[in-house]
């Protein structure tokens, strides 16, 4: 393919045909990587960049992949033989801080860490808080609706987006949403776009939903149980007594076993997390130390600010402990908060049953578990693909669903299906052909080919 054409298409556009750029786009967090190497990786830093490339991609019938940070969990931005990458990290820009209207407007590839950074001289915050939000971009979080450790208090990422500045297939930059707080007119394709991994647009755009800081103090719990069966327990129990913290958190055995040695601290059996804020946070947060000790939790509870970032901290290591061990794939299926105690016991008697290592943590607040497989192979074995397949289908059997936050990508495609049914999974594809009539976005993400 002929590069010289898409090069000339914007001033200061780069296209990077390097073997380390090329070799980076193949593959994301999730340990999979594409078939081959992209044609080449366009580096956007302006909109007019992603606008040209789509325009060069959709005239000469090629594939694209938009990329951010590459930190997804499902291959949702690997991009194999005969595709484009466009890669938006470098734009990062902030262009707009309201605190009158509480939002902001900002560019995709901000990562979310830096965006809260500058937010807190404004006295604001942005509330979604995945576990990698110091290497996640913005954008990122809005393609996959990520979740996170506040969202059992504050919601996920589509609960922070009023709007959003999108680019189609053909190169047409559509702007979707409201700046306003309501808003009704027509079709919400702003939600539409959220959560829809680069298969519909790409994102050079959003209007974010902010929040005042958070007033009075901010209390936390941490506590160890013999196993995450009464720790699930006791977080359900949490929830069933009308708390509502702003984090609740469940790092299984296995993952605290990984986790003391990771980190070299002492720890055994589960963990659980608890972190209540705003007015009356000291009151709420004893009542649910009191449910915690009542299931069998040895617990401690603190307002001091160090020691509440360290405990937090444990939380946020999970995923590079078990890295450190092997080849990770990061599962995620969500089920009703009263159904986590089953879950967790399926999971563990999955991983007994196929002879496989399965570290389970869960955002307890909202039922979402990430069941971990850890192995030495490259690439999955069948054994794990099996128990997967047993723990996806027990999700939906409870009510679930297969994935509350890292999406469908590649890895999940095949199970779309089970969850959807033939009818809904005839719409959405449907619904793609519309806004990308070549099939050039994104294709094989998402719904197989």
């Amino acid at each position: 393919m002929d590069l010289a054409s898409l090069r000339a298409a914007s001033p200061g556009i780069v296209v990077d045909v390097s073997d380390e750029a090329l070799e980076a786009a193949r593959a994301d967090r999730s340990g999979h990587r594409a078939t081959g190497r992209p044609l080449a990786v366009v580096r956007a830093t302006e909109v007019e960049h992603v606008q040209a490339a789509l325009r060069w991609a959709s005239a000469h019938g090629v594939p694209v992949v938009p990329r951010g940070a590459g930190t997804g969990l499902a291959g949702g931005a690997n991009t194999g033989e005969g595709e484009l990458s466009i890669d938006v990290s470098g734009m990062r820009r902030i262009l707009e801080v309201s605190a009158a209207d509480q939002l902001a407007v900002v560019e995709p590839g901000i990562l979310n860490a830096d965006l809260n950074a500058a937010l807190a001289e404004h006295g604001m915050w942005w509330a979604p808080d995945p576990a990698s939000r110091a290497i996640s971009t913005v954008g990122g979080n809005i393609a996959t609706n990520a979740g996170g450790l506040l969202c059992a208090k504050y919601g996920v990422t589509r609960e922070a987006v009023l709007a959003l500045g999108v680019v189609l297939a053909s190169g047409e930059r559509i702007d979707v949403g409201h700046r306003t707080v309501k808003g009704v007119t027509g079709l919400d394709l702003a939600a539409l776009m959220i959560g829809s991994e680069g298969t519909l647009g790409i994102i050079v755009e959003a209007t974010l939903r902010l929040r005042p800081v958070v007033p009075g103090g901010i209390w936390t719990i941490g506590a160890f149980f013999d196993d995450e069966v009464a720790a699930a327990a006791a977080c359900a129990a949490i929830t069933a007594a009308r708390i509502r913290p702003a984090i609740m958190e469940l790092v299984g055995t296995e993952s605290v076993r990984m986790l003391a040695a990771y980190t070299g601290r002492a720890m055994r059996g589960a963990f659980v997390l608890v972190q209540v804020d705003d007015v009356g946070a000291e009151a709420i947060a004893r009542d649910a130390l009191a449910i915690v000790e009542a299931h069998g939790g040895d617990a401690e509870l603190t307002d001091d600010v160090e020691r509440s970032a360290m405990l937090v901290e444990v939380r946020r290591q999970v995923h590079f402990a078990l890295d450190s061990f092997g080849t990770v794939l990061v599962e995620d299926v969500s089920v009703p908060r009263t159904r986590m105690p089953d879950m967790f016991a399926l999971c563990a008697d999955v991983a007994k049953r196929y002879g496989v290592t399965v570290a389970t943590s869960a955002h307890a607040g909202d039922g979402n578990l990430h069941p971990t497989f850890v192995f030495d192979e490259e690439e999955p074995t069948e054994e794990i693909w099996a128990a997967a397949d047993e723990i996806f289908r027990g999700a939906i059997a409870m009510g679930g669903t297969l994935t509350g936050e890292h999406g469908v990508g590649v890895l999940k495609r095949r199970w779309l299906g089970l969850e959807l049914g033939d009818t809904q999974l005839r719409l959405q594809r449907e619904i793609k052909a519309v806004f990308d009539p070549a099939g050039i976005l994104n294709p094989g993400k998402v719904f197989e080919v």
